[in-house]
């Protein structure tokens, strides 16, 4: 609507990005650092905006902050700055909602670029991010390394014996698989790996990695990872013993600290995986291990996903009843058993002999759900019997649950 075309190059923690504009006086770029706490400061003579951050959905310390670094290749020939719809005077906004608009003088189809960065540590490791992954390189370069580095990823897997519309199937596929788990850590300059914790907000050595959920990606991300990125996945396990380091926890959905979502342990499935298959960095191995036992017998104080909401009943009774209040009981009994059996596998590999013996028990605790009559895995009460989520409806009878309508019945097979 505006004749302006916007491009963007990505790395890892930078891009650049490429606006074509048309004539005009006017011709700029806002940034918007978003609402709930931000601040953006405009230093004409270097042609670049910094800024911060504190958006979020949850899961961090308070310390959070998302740096930003912003760097024209033109000069300015205005800006302005704002907290909300409020104008403010000086170089800087500071609030509830910082925004800065940039303006330049263009001639028709000129291009602008901006070369931007970020990170969770600091202002000065964001400028860091963006000297060592973009410097001066243009748009045309950084373009062309990504199309490199995503052949590379994309390359590992060749097919062949397909239709032009299975291979862009599949390699969308692939595709999407790999944006998943995302880098948290970041590069000092030393060049080693460091990471602001979303667990504890310190800055730490080492690596991290967020933005996943093992519920459902145990049975066949992370195997994929292992047999066609390992050397990712490595980085990924020495992230999950920093997590357990940080926070006393494995993660079950981080985003990007412990976040409450889905039911189960299955980071014991992910982690022994890993272990089993010789990924694992060796210096992890005994913090990794004691951290699937650790996560047997607690559950984290706020976010009831994290570790094994039930454990006390499961690790007695040998399952999660039914009528105590615990949501997906037969879920979590099926999912703790399981992950007791690849606990168990590790144990195995370690020679932890009396583990091994305590984890196969646990782990045939499935069995303790399996209705002979019904032939299907039930819900059991405290006291042994199995309930049925409709008692005390009858056949046909019509109930209402929330706003919502059931009408009961039975399925025989």
């Amino acid at each position: 609507d505006h004749d302006v075309v916007a491009e963007m190059a990505p790395t890892d923690r930078a891009a650049v990005l490429r606006f074509t504009f048309p004539e005009s006086d006017e011709s700029g770029v806002v940034i918007d650092a978003f609402d709930r706490g931000s601040q953006v400061k405009v230093m004409p003579d270097s042609r670049t905006v910094v800024g911060y951050t504190t958006r979020n959905s949850g899961g961090v310390p308070d310390n959070f902050r998302n740096w930003f670094v912003i760097r024209f290749d033109k000069p300015f020939s205005g800006f302005r700055v704002f907290n909300g719809k409020n104008e403010l005077k000086g170089f800087e906004a500071e609030g509830e909602h910082a925004l800065a608009a940039v303006y330049f003088t263009t001639r028709r189809g000129e291009q602008v670029t901006a070369r931007v960065a970020s990170s969770f540590i600091s202002e000065e490791q964001a400028l860091r991010n963006l000297e060592t992954e973009v410097g001066d390189a243009d748009f045309e370069t950084v373009k062309a390394r990504a199309q490199e580095r995503w052949d590379e990823v994309l390359g590992r897997i060749e097919v062949s014996g397909g239709t032009e519309e299975q291979y862009r199937t599949f390699y969308s596929c692939l595709y999407r698989s790999t944006l998943f788990p995302r880098k948290f850590y970041e590069i000092d300059a030393k060049g080693n790996p460091v990471h602001y914790s979303p667990y504890n907000g310190e800055v730490l050595p080492g690596y991290m990695y967020t933005d996943t959920g093992f519920w459902d990606t145990f049975r066949c991300l992370f195997p994929l990872l292992n047999l066609v990125y390992p050397s990712v996945n490595a980085e990924i396990q020495a992230g999950l013993a920093n997590t357990y380091r940080e926070s006393g926890f494995l993660p079950e959905w981080a985003s990007p600290g412990h976040r409450g979502c889905m039911v189960g342990n299955n980071s014991a499935s992910v982690v022994a995986d890993a272990i089993l298959k010789g990924v694992t960095p060796a210096e992890d191995v005994a913090t990794l291990y004691e951290a699937m036992l650790a996560g047997r017998d607690k559950v984290h104080p706020s976010v009831s996903s994290t570790g094994r909401l039930g454990h006390e009943y499961y690790n007695t009774l040998g399952y999660v009843p039914y009528n105590v209040g615990i949501n997906e009981n037969a879920a979590r009994t099926l999912e703790y058993a399981y992950d007791d059996w690849c606990i168990a596998q590790v144990a195995k590999k370690l020679g932890k002999t009396d583990d091994v013996a305590m984890l196969e028990k646990a782990s045939q605790n499935y069995k303790n759900l399996f209705d002979p009559e019904t032939r299907l895995m039930r819900g059991r009460n405290e006291d042994g019997t199995f309930q049925s989520p409709f008692s005390p409806y009858k056949w046909g009878d019509a109930f209402t649950e929330g706003n919502s309508w059931h009408y009961t019945c039975l399925l025989y097979t």
